[in-house]
C-alpha cells in the first residue's frame, strides 16, 4: 500500500469523498520513545498534542535516564489522521507513556482495533508492561522499534526473541522522523488488523 499525498496541514483536510473504511489505531509505547514524532511525521492534517513541560516535580516518576534531549511529555492525547489508498483512513491516538495515565490509556484505547507498540532498543525491558496492556485489552498489535541514532541495532530475529513476540506479530524498524519508514510501520499494522477483521458475508 501506498499512502495518499499529503494534504495542507494548516488546512482543515476533509475526508477524500471515496473513503469507506475508517479506523482507529492506537499508538502506544513507553516513556519517551517517539509516539509524538511519529504522529506528526505521519499526519496528513494539522496534529492534537497535549504535550507539557518537564519540571522538577516529575523526576520522581519520570526516567530520563538515556534522553538527554527529553524536556516535555504528553498529558493526554495525541491524534492525527492518514489516509491510505483513498478508501481506508487511519486514525492515529497516541497514548502518554507514563504508568500514572493508565486509566487514560484505557480510555484512548476503547474502541481501537489495533495498535502500534514503539519500541527503543536502549530500554527494551520498558515495552513489556505496555504489550501487556495491549495484550489486556484483546487489540492485535505490530512493534515499530525507533531507531535513535545512539541505540543498539539487532536483527528482527534476535528483536523477536527478546521482545517474545508470536510469530504473527509485525515487527518493523523505523526512525519516527521519516515518512517512508513509519508509513511502513502503520501500514504493517493496518494490515494485520484488517486479516483479522471478520468478512461481511456474501449476499448471494
Amino acid at each position: 500500500m501506498d499512502s495518499a499525498p499529503s494534504t495542507d496541514r494548516t488546512g482543515i483536510g476533509y475526508l477524500p469523498p471515496a473513503a469507506q473504511t475508517l479506523m482507529k489505531l492506537v499508538v502506544t509505547g513507553p516513556f519517551g520513545v517517539g509516539k509524538t514524532t511519529l504522529i506528526r511525521t505521519l499526519s496528513e492534517i494539522a496534529t492534537l498534542h497535549t504535550e507539557e513541560a518537564m519540571t522538577q516535580s516529575s523526576t520522581p516518576f519520570d526516567d530520563t535516564t538515556g534522553l538527554p534531549d527529553k524536556t516535555t511529555t504528553t498529558v493526554a492525547i495525541d491524534f492525527g489522521r492518514l489516509t491510505v489508498l483513498d478508501d481506508l483512513v487511519l486514525y492515529m491516538f497516541g497514548t502518554p507513556g507514563q504508568q500514572r495515565f493508565l486509566p487514560l490509556w484505557e480510555d484512548i484505547a476503547r474502541g481501537a482495533l489495533g495498535a502500534l507498540v514503539l519500541v527503543d532498543t536502549r530500554r527494551l525491558a520498558d515495552s513489556f508492561s505496555v504489550m501487556d496492556l495491549v495484550e489486556e485489552q484483546g487489540l492485535p498489535y505490530a512493534v515499530a522499534v525507533n531507531r535513535f541514532p545512539d541505540a543498539p541495532a539487532h536483527t528482527d530475529d534476535v528483536l523477536r526473541k527478546h521482545l517474545d513476540l508470536a510469530p504473527g506479530t509485525p515487527l518493523v524498524q523505523c526512525d519516527a522522523r521519516e515518512r517512508r519508514g513509519s508509513i511502513d510501520a502503520l501500514i504493517a499494522l493496518a494490515e494485520h488488523v484488517l486479516t483479522r477483521m471478520p468478512r461481511p458475508e456474501d449476499p448471494s
